[in-house]
Protein backbone atom coordinates (compact mmCIF):
# COMPACT_ATOMS: atom_id res chain seq x y z
CA UNK A 1 0.00 0.00 0.00
CA UNK A 2 1.48 3.46 -1.05
CA UNK A 3 0.12 5.25 1.73
CA UNK A 4 2.88 3.61 4.18
CA UNK A 5 5.27 5.26 2.11
CA UNK A 6 4.52 8.67 2.53
CA UNK A 7 7.38 10.85 3.42
CA UNK A 8 8.25 14.03 5.59
CA UNK A 9 9.59 15.41 8.66
CA UNK A 10 8.26 12.94 11.96
CA UNK A 11 6.62 10.21 9.48
CA UNK A 12 7.76 7.11 11.80
CA UNK A 13 5.03 6.97 14.96
CA UNK A 14 8.08 6.92 17.39
CA UNK A 15 8.74 7.87 20.73
CA UNK A 16 10.37 11.09 19.82
CA UNK A 17 7.62 12.71 21.65
CA UNK A 18 8.66 11.59 24.69
CA UNK A 19 12.27 11.63 24.54
CA UNK A 20 14.74 15.09 24.90
CA UNK A 21 16.13 17.03 22.76
CA UNK A 22 19.91 16.42 21.83
CA UNK A 23 21.80 14.65 19.64
CA UNK A 24 19.44 14.55 15.79
CA UNK A 25 17.06 16.67 17.50
CA UNK A 26 19.76 19.43 18.34
CA UNK A 27 20.83 18.89 14.57
CA UNK A 28 17.48 19.34 12.86
CA UNK A 29 16.79 22.52 15.33
CA UNK A 30 20.00 24.26 14.42
CA UNK A 31 19.37 23.57 10.99
CA UNK A 32 15.71 24.91 11.57
CA UNK A 33 16.81 28.17 13.02
CA UNK A 34 19.02 29.11 10.14
CA UNK A 35 16.21 28.02 7.66
CA UNK A 36 14.01 30.51 9.91
CA UNK A 37 16.31 33.25 9.40
CA UNK A 38 15.15 33.12 6.01
CA UNK A 39 12.06 33.35 5.70
CA UNK A 40 10.57 37.07 5.53
CA UNK A 41 9.05 38.95 8.20
CA UNK A 42 5.88 40.32 7.58
CA UNK A 43 2.63 41.49 9.12
CA UNK A 44 -0.63 39.46 9.12
CA UNK A 45 -2.42 40.05 5.57
CA UNK A 46 -6.67 40.27 5.93
CA UNK A 47 -7.90 37.22 6.36
CA UNK A 48 -10.61 38.51 3.47
CA UNK A 49 -11.31 35.70 0.97
CA UNK A 50 -10.42 32.30 3.17
CA UNK A 51 -12.55 29.17 2.56
CA UNK A 52 -11.18 25.59 2.93
CA UNK A 53 -12.34 25.37 -0.30
CA UNK A 54 -9.42 27.52 -1.50
CA UNK A 55 -7.36 24.70 -0.57
CA UNK A 56 -9.28 22.30 -2.83
CA UNK A 57 -11.05 19.67 -1.65
CA UNK A 58 -10.52 18.23 1.73
CA UNK A 59 -8.33 15.29 1.75
CA UNK A 60 -7.78 14.63 -2.17
CA UNK A 61 -6.09 11.82 -3.70
CA UNK A 62 -3.24 14.03 -4.63
CA UNK A 63 -0.16 11.31 -4.68
CA UNK A 64 -2.85 9.02 -6.66
CA UNK A 65 -2.37 5.52 -4.65
CA UNK A 66 -5.99 5.26 -4.63
CA UNK A 67 -6.48 6.61 -0.70
CA UNK A 68 -7.37 9.57 0.51
CA UNK A 69 -4.99 11.83 1.94
CA UNK A 70 -6.44 11.75 5.70
CA UNK A 71 -6.49 7.08 5.27
CA UNK A 72 -3.13 8.21 4.23
CA UNK A 73 -1.90 9.88 7.23
CA UNK A 74 -3.96 7.20 9.66
CA UNK A 75 -2.02 4.67 8.59
CA UNK A 76 1.54 6.38 8.60
CA UNK A 77 1.09 7.35 11.83
CA UNK A 78 -1.05 4.77 13.48
CA UNK A 79 0.42 1.31 14.79
CA UNK A 80 -1.33 -2.40 14.91
CA UNK A 81 -3.69 -0.72 12.00
CA UNK A 82 -6.41 -2.79 10.50
CA UNK A 83 -8.59 -1.60 7.22
CA UNK A 84 -12.04 -1.96 6.14
CA UNK A 85 -12.33 -4.87 4.09
CA UNK A 86 -12.21 -4.52 0.12
CA UNK A 87 -10.67 -0.94 0.61
CA UNK A 88 -7.37 -2.35 -0.92
CA UNK A 89 -6.30 -1.53 2.52
CA UNK A 90 -7.46 2.39 2.43
CA UNK A 91 -9.92 2.92 4.89
CA UNK A 92 -8.42 2.12 8.73
CA UNK A 93 -10.66 1.23 10.98
CA UNK A 94 -8.28 1.09 13.80
CA UNK A 95 -5.29 1.47 15.37
CA UNK A 96 -3.04 3.20 18.15
CA UNK A 97 -1.58 6.90 18.27
CA UNK A 98 0.87 7.82 20.21
CA UNK A 99 -0.10 11.38 20.47
CA UNK A 100 2.68 13.95 19.86
CA UNK A 101 0.73 16.96 21.24
CA UNK A 102 -0.33 15.66 24.47
CA UNK A 103 2.21 12.42 24.83
CA UNK A 104 -0.49 10.38 25.87
CA UNK A 105 -2.06 6.68 23.66
CA UNK A 106 -5.61 7.20 21.95
CA UNK A 107 -7.01 3.90 20.51
CA UNK A 108 -8.31 5.24 17.67
CA UNK A 109 -11.84 3.28 16.04
CA UNK A 110 -13.47 4.53 13.32
CA UNK A 111 -17.40 5.53 13.79
CA UNK A 112 -19.58 8.27 14.01
CA UNK A 113 -18.84 9.10 17.46
CA UNK A 114 -15.47 7.88 17.42
CA UNK A 115 -13.42 9.21 14.63
CA UNK A 116 -13.05 12.68 15.45
CA UNK A 117 -11.11 11.79 18.35
CA UNK A 118 -7.81 11.40 15.93
CA UNK A 119 -7.70 14.24 13.62
CA UNK A 120 -5.43 15.11 11.14
CA UNK A 121 -4.04 18.67 12.09
CA UNK A 122 -2.07 21.31 9.57
CA UNK A 123 0.99 21.56 11.48
CA UNK A 124 0.80 25.69 9.96
CA UNK A 125 -3.08 25.54 10.07
CA UNK A 126 -4.23 26.80 6.17
CA UNK A 127 -5.98 29.84 7.59
CA UNK A 128 -2.90 31.04 8.52
CA UNK A 129 -0.78 30.06 5.51
CA UNK A 130 -3.68 32.11 3.62
CA UNK A 131 -2.44 35.37 5.90
CA UNK A 132 1.15 34.84 5.28
CA UNK A 133 1.43 34.20 1.26
CA UNK A 134 -0.40 31.37 0.31
CA UNK A 135 -3.33 33.58 -1.24
CA UNK A 136 -0.56 34.43 -3.72
CA UNK A 137 0.10 30.94 -4.44
CA UNK A 138 -1.73 28.99 -7.79
CA UNK A 139 -4.41 27.04 -6.43
CA UNK A 140 -2.66 24.36 -7.32
CA UNK A 141 0.22 24.87 -4.94
CA UNK A 142 -2.37 25.49 -2.49
CA UNK A 143 -4.14 21.94 -2.86
CA UNK A 144 -0.54 20.56 -2.29
CA UNK A 145 0.19 22.33 0.69
CA UNK A 146 -3.01 21.28 2.04
CA UNK A 147 -2.35 17.46 1.36
CA UNK A 148 1.50 17.69 2.11
CA UNK A 149 2.77 14.65 4.63
CA UNK A 150 5.32 17.33 5.71
CA UNK A 151 2.43 19.28 7.05
CA UNK A 152 -0.16 16.63 8.18
CA UNK A 153 -0.08 14.62 11.62
CA UNK A 154 -2.87 12.75 13.44
CA UNK A 155 -3.41 14.04 16.53
CA UNK A 156 -5.44 14.02 19.67
CA UNK A 157 -9.18 15.62 18.40
CA UNK A 158 -9.51 18.39 21.35
CA UNK A 159 -5.70 19.08 21.23
CA UNK A 160 -6.11 19.81 17.70
CA UNK A 161 -9.30 21.86 17.97
CA UNK A 162 -7.95 23.98 20.53
CA UNK A 163 -5.19 24.85 18.66
CA UNK A 164 -7.43 25.98 15.34
CA UNK A 165 -5.69 28.48 13.24
CA UNK A 166 -3.13 29.90 15.93
CA UNK A 167 0.78 30.28 14.88
CA UNK A 168 3.56 29.35 17.31
CA UNK A 169 3.04 32.86 18.51
CA UNK A 170 0.00 31.95 21.08
CA UNK A 171 -0.28 27.49 20.71
CA UNK A 172 2.26 25.45 21.37
CA UNK A 173 1.42 21.64 21.77
CA UNK A 174 1.23 20.83 25.56
CA UNK A 175 3.90 17.78 25.49
CA UNK A 176 6.55 20.11 25.21
CA UNK A 177 9.04 17.37 24.21
CA UNK A 178 7.90 18.09 21.06
CA UNK A 179 7.84 21.19 20.87
CA UNK A 180 11.29 21.34 18.83
CA UNK A 181 10.20 19.01 16.27
CA UNK A 182 6.96 21.06 15.88
CA UNK A 183 8.61 24.22 15.03
CA UNK A 184 10.81 22.39 12.91
CA UNK A 185 8.40 21.43 10.82
CA UNK A 186 6.31 24.39 10.77
CA UNK A 187 9.60 26.44 9.58
CA UNK A 188 9.91 23.37 6.69
CA UNK A 189 6.58 24.12 6.20
CA UNK A 190 6.79 27.88 5.22
CA UNK A 191 9.99 27.28 4.10
CA UNK A 192 8.94 25.23 1.44
CA UNK A 193 6.00 27.37 -0.01
CA UNK A 194 7.61 30.55 0.72
CA UNK A 195 5.14 31.75 3.60
CA UNK A 196 6.17 34.27 5.94
CA UNK A 197 5.85 34.94 9.44
CA UNK A 198 5.04 37.50 11.72
CA UNK A 199 7.93 39.03 14.24
CA UNK A 200 5.88 37.73 16.94
CA UNK A 201 5.84 34.55 15.54
CA UNK A 202 9.44 34.15 14.72
CA UNK A 203 10.37 35.20 18.01
CA UNK A 204 8.48 32.53 19.94
CA UNK A 205 9.49 29.91 17.03
CA UNK A 206 13.48 31.30 17.26
CA UNK A 207 13.27 31.09 21.14
CA UNK A 208 12.06 27.26 20.91
CA UNK A 209 14.69 26.61 18.54
CA UNK A 210 17.38 27.66 20.38
CA UNK A 211 16.41 26.02 23.51
CA UNK A 212 16.68 22.66 21.38
CA UNK A 213 20.55 22.86 21.01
Amino acid sequence: MAARSLDGVGSAPSNSATQPAGGDTGREAAQALVQLESIPVKGRAPKTGYTRDEFGPAWADTDHNGCDTRNDILARDLTNETFKAGTHDCVVVTGTLADKYTGTTINFVRGQNTSADVQIDHIVPLSDAWQKGAQQLSADLRKQLANDPLNLMAADGPTNSAKGDKDAATWLPPNKAFRCEYIARQTAVKGKYTLWVTQAEHDAMASILKGCQ
